[in-house]
């Protein structure tokens, strides 16, 4: 009550008469205490329009959940939302970027019947792709547009732009043929789109046939994002010779190659030591009157990092930030990984804390890298510390995470806490691979447990993972030591040749070099059998052993 006459003063105000948002909150005030009387009393109807009005001006204020809950009551009052009501809902929660909620609100208004308009489209296109969810966005375009949606220019060439970015090129491909049926032409930025995914899947003499067409098209032609696509896959293949060629073209065409071209050339000689040219190309573009950002700071400090200049990183890392630049997430993760590498746990966790602090959210390779530098030092504690600090934060943990954490149990002799790592894999949908597998392998034939080792090759092989040579080599070394060869040659059968030749090769010299002969001659009789051409380094072992330890006659026969 003292709320409404609280209202009913301010309205006595001029300045306030005519503020549609008093009146909204008032309203949805009344709603909420079910007074719908007195609602209707002041030609407030619980109708659509009034639902709509209040979504408007509470998308304003941001009371995104607070919304959903009046949708809710007025639905269970008998007024349903209408077009409107869903497209404001599904905007809103779009621009606020909650997926799984405009996955929701998507989902009940095509079960109305309702298709939404071009605009929107977009935006939600823009939403699922951003965030990674490229297969979702198609599926919605699909079914929309068997609903009766009529796609524009731009939903397609969002769409596509979104596949290519996630590298569905396939599926951009797709688009593409659908868009040229319905009538609508691909522009520059489609094709664009298209040459960028296909040079970031590393197919970019496609991507250059692609390039070459919209050379020599009539009505469009290669802009800078296009030329900075091409420039950034040939560096990505280290062909920086042709990098330049198309950085000299683009020149004389007119085009003003942009930051983000000279970043990604920049990038593409630090990645060969080619960092004289990358200081030209720095002083090049500040001369041009483009600034170099933390992104072409980043390109070159990483660089350096990963050729053992790192004194020289830390100069230039300092260099820009005296220029007002400020360290971001890419930057700080490249100094974490470079004390990791050192074995520096201190002063990368160091680094790690002050990214935090600075407002950077660390994201799940900046944790990978710091797991797996503690794994190593079999620093357990501070691991799983790490780990479970990654998923207060939302962050979900990779393949890398799961192997880093089975790595470092094994290390530490805690095989309880691997296997327990290793089977809560499937709770973040990870699938191990083959150094997953090989990992544990190691840690079970280390503590002897070698018939939970034997399943677990078994496992792998049947999922048709290739075993790496020291898991090959491990298990069957382990088998052969228990003299339990006869499990070990089993075991090997089921690898190609190719596999098979180059471990029974190693194994043989493995078990001369330890002077088990005995065990060594079967391998390698059964070595002649599957290829008469011998290794000379084994045959040379072999025969070494034969004669060390008296056993000439192994050979012989």
């Amino acid at each position: 009550m003292v709320a409404l006459s609280f209202f009913y003063w301010v309205l006595e105000i001029y300045k306030f008469k005519h503020f549609m948002r008093l009146y909204i909150v008032a309203a949805t005030s009344l709603i909420q205490n079910g007074n719908f009387d007195r609602d209707a009393n002041h030609g407030l109807r619980l109708n659509a329009e009034t639902l709509n009005c209040i979504l408007v001006v509470g998308f304003e204020m941001g009371l995104l959940d607070y919304l959903e809950k009046v949708f809710d009551e007025m639905s269970e009052r008998g007024v349903c939302g209408d077009f409107s009501s869903y497209k404001l809902m599904v905007v809103g929660y779009c621009r606020a970027g909650r997926v799984s909620e405009v996955d929701k609100w998507l989902k009940e208004m095509l079960e109305r019947g309702f298709i939404v308009d071009n605009a929107t489209c977009t935006l939600i296109i823009s939403l699922f792709c951003d965030k990674g969810f490229s297969n979702r966005a198609l599926w919605y375009f699909d079914k929309m547009a068997k609903m009766g949606f009529k796609p524009n220019l731009v939903n397609y060439s969002c769409l596509i732009n979104g596949l290519s970015k996630r590298g569905s090129i396939k599926q951009a491909f797709g688009k593409l043929e659908e868009m040229v049926r319905e009538g609508w032409k691909p522009n520059v930025y489609v094709h664009t789109a298209l040459i960028d995914g296909l040079c970031k899947k590393g197919w970019t003499e496609k991507a250059f046939r692609l390039f070459l067409k919209l050379v020599r098209s009539d009505k469009y032609k290669p802009n800078v994002h296009t030329y900075t696509s091409m420039i950034g896959g040939y560096c990505n293949e280290e062909k920086l010779n042709r990098a330049e060629m198309l950085f000299s073209r683009m020149k004389e065409q007119g085009l003003v190659p942009n930051t983000n071209t000279y970043t990604t050339l920049i990038n593409g000689h630090c990645k060969i030591g080619s960092f004289e040219r990358a200081y030209e190309l720095m002083h090049l573009m500040d001369k041009e009157g483009f600034t170099p950002n933390i992104y072409t700071y980043n390109a070159i400090i990483d660089g350096l990092c990963k050729k053992g200049r790192v004194q020289e990183a830390y100069e230039l890392l300092e260099k820009g930030l005296l220029h007002g630049l400020q360290a971001d997430r890419v930057t700080y993760t490249i100094l974490i990984t470079e004390q990791c590498k050192q074995a520096n746990t201190e002063l990368a966790l160091a680094f790690f804390c002050k990214m935090v602090k600075v407002g950077l959210q660390p994201d799940m390779h900046s944790y990978n890298t710091l797991i797996a530098a503690f794994c190593k030092k079999k620093k357990m504690k501070e691991s799983e510390n790490l780990f479970e600090e990654a998923l207060k934060l939302g962050l979900v943990p990779t393949k890398e995470t799961y192997t880093s954490m089975i790595s470092g149990y094994c290390r530490d002799g805690n095989l309880s806490m691997a296997l327990k790592f290793f089977n809560k894999m499937n709770d973040h949908s990870c699938l191990p691979d083959s150094i997953t597998y090989g990992t544990l392998i190691s840690g079970l034939c280390k503590e002897s447990r070698l018939a939970e080792a034997c399943q677990l090759y078994e496992t792998m092989m049947d999922k048709g993972l290739s075993p790496c040579e020291v898991t090959r080599l491990t298990l069957a070394y382990e088998y052969c030591k228990k003299g339990d060869s006869a499990i070990a040659m089993v075991m090997l059968e089921r690898l190609e040749k190719k596999l098979w030749l180059r471990t029974v090769n190693t194994l043989i010299r493995k078990l001369c070099s330890e002077k088990k002969v005995g065990i060594a001659a079967l391998f390698f009789h059964r070595l002649l059998d599957k290829d008469r051409n011998v290794d000379r380094v084994t045959l040379a072992a072999f025969v070494t052993a034969c004669y060390e330890t008296d056993k000439f006659a192994l050979y012989l026969t």
